[in-house]
């Protein structure tokens, strides 16, 4: 997009590049970014009231400007503490329902020390879900439909980066998202 990006933004878009696309993690991200389709916002994240009410506003964005496929909010700062983050999200959640935006945007949720239920807080499949800030990824569920129906087995993509993370290993991975935070602290 045309903005000029905060450090922590710039960072972010690396992140996509080097990270997301270039380790095929979401097969239909590299196309978005091609197309310069991906909107990156900072947002303070500590008071929630404004931070939903961000969110909302990129609804609307989003609304009424189409070349925008997605939107990566980038809580900075606030959220750091995971569980935090995770009583957040389902705030979030409930307020694009409450919004009518239900069926139209979903949201897919990115954290630092992102770790699924069940899993180990070390487990490198976590990966697939870790980011250098706390992150929500707005999606058009249109968009998301419309790639998902041209691509075989979509249902084995989060199983498929699970194994990839795995293999890569848990060191490397935590020094690359370590690597985009200093470059983003140098630039601030």
């Amino acid at each position: 997009m045309p903005d000029s990006l905060t450090p922590a933004c710039a960072a972010t878009r690396a992140w996509v590049e080097r990270f997301v696309v270039a380790r095929d993690v979401c097969p239909f991200a590299g196309r978005e970014l091609a197309r310069d389709a991906i909107r990156f916002v900072e947002v303070a994240a500590t008071s929630w009231e404004p931070a939903l009410e961000a969110l909302i506003d990129e609804c609307r964005r989003l609304d009424a400007t189409p070349a925008i496929e997605t939107t990566l909010l980038v809580w900075r700062p606030g959220l750091e503490d995971f569980d935090d983050y995770l009583d957040f999200l389902a705030v979030a959640e409930a307020l694009l329902v409450e919004q009518g935006y239900e069926g139209t945007y979903q949201l897919a949720s990115f954290h630092p020390d992102y770790c699924f239920d069940g899993s180990e807080a070390d487990d490198p499949g976590n990966f697939t879900n870790r980011s250098p800030w706390p992150m929500l990824h707005l999606l058009r569920e249109a968009g998301l439909e419309r790639a998902l129906a041209h691509y075989p087995d979509p249902e084995a993509i989060p199983e498929r980066n699970i194994e990839a993370m795995r293999r890569l290993g848990a060191e490397p991975l935590a020094a690359e998202l370590a690597a985009l935070r200093a470059q983003a602290a140098d630039s601030d």
